[in-house]
């Protein structure tokens, strides 16, 4: 094998593009029949990137996009959303999804979870979930970030009940969102785009039945590094190009490191590679500038998360093969 580095992440662009365009058109005749695509984009890389590839495939008149803002969401997310709508010519509709998740419960149910921990939270105060203890070794663990309206910050770490309670009402801003993309494929015989990039699915950063979802996921082979690369292969403007990863789900601004993942996406890339090519954790280390055995708490971390989420790729179970 050659010697590892960041440059076993880099791929040829124009053959993937064609590779992935090829296959999207492949599925729309053959398998799926249907006659576009949909795809909710939120203004990140990963929407952005599948919205263009999909209008590669089939042409900017069969591929409508959704933009599906919350109460939460960051105002700079649908501006770039639509910039890429006004680069790509494409069809789009803007579906606020607020008032649908404040009459199912969505941010009542989340806001007394908090206040479980944090008596003085209120509806106008932000938070944000963050996670600890993995890159240490450790079991992983959640903490809350509260910000009041005079910019105080509290912190505590939640209890599972009040933790499942907080992803579980989250998690339908997910499911919303991929009921009225459904709705609009139905409307016009269309298949559903799912957006997950390869640290996504592999690790199951994904709700079940909500961004999990999808007819095809063209970009899920692709580690985030590669999603940029394609990015700046596909033309895509550079406000999008150079958005950084959020989770776009709390009120206060968020990485999708401080969430999820052990590292930053061009670490945390390099780590997912190196464990599926079997390479030693001295080597990672090296490349990262890890010590051994941090290098080691990355790989378990890995391991963790995808034994973890396996449920969440797990079909139906059926009593006896159909």
């Amino acid at each position: 094998m050659e010697e590892f580095g960041r440059h076993c992440l880099d791929i040829d662009c124009a053959a993937e593009e064609l590779r992935i365009v090829t296959r999207l058109r492949e599925a729309l005749a053959g398998q799926l029949h249907r006659r576009g695509l949909v795809v909710a984009i939120s203004g990140g890389i990963d929407s952005s990137v599948c919205a263009a590839l999909a209008v590669r495939a089939v042409g900017a008149r069969r591929v409508f996009c959704l933009i599906l803002p919350e109460r939460d969401s960051d105002t700079d997310s649908a501006a770039r959303a639509q910039l890429l709508v006004d680069h790509l010519g494409v069809a789009v509709e803007t579906v606020d999804i607020a008032p649908t998740l404040d009459a199912i419960g969505c941010y009542a149910a989340r806001d007394a979870a908090v206040r479980k921990v944090i008596p003085g939270y209120a509806s106008d105060w932000k938070m944000k979930l963050v996670i600890v203890g993995g890159l240490e070794g450790a079991i992983n663990r959640f903490r809350i970030v509260a910000e009041s309206p005079d910019g105080m910050r509290h912190e505590a770490d939640l209890g599972l009940n009040e933790y499942l309670t907080v992803v579980a009402a989250t998690s339908y801003k997910q499911r919303i969102r991929k009921t009225i993309e459904y709705f609009h494929a139905d409307r016009l015989n269309y298949a559903v785009v799912g957006t997950p990039n390869r640290l996504e699915y592999d690790q199951g950063f994904f709700v079940k039945n909500g961004d999990g979802a999808a007819d095809v996921k063209p970009i899920a082979h692709l580690y985030k590094t590669q999603v940029y690369a394609m990015a700046r292969h596909l033309g895509l403007p550079d406000r999008l190009c150079q958005a950084q990863p959020t989770t776009d789900t709390y009120s206060l601004e968020q990485g999708q490191d401080e969430f999820y993942f052990a590292l930053p996406y061009r670490d945390m890339d390099v780590a997912l590679w190196a464990l599926n090519h079997e390479v030693p954790v001295a080597d990672l280390g090296r490349v990262l500038g890890l010590e051994p055995a941090r290098a080691q708490a990355v790989y378990d971390d890995i391991g963790n998360k995808r034994r973890t989420t396996r449920y969440l790729h797990m079909r139906p179970l059926l009593v006896e093969p159909d």
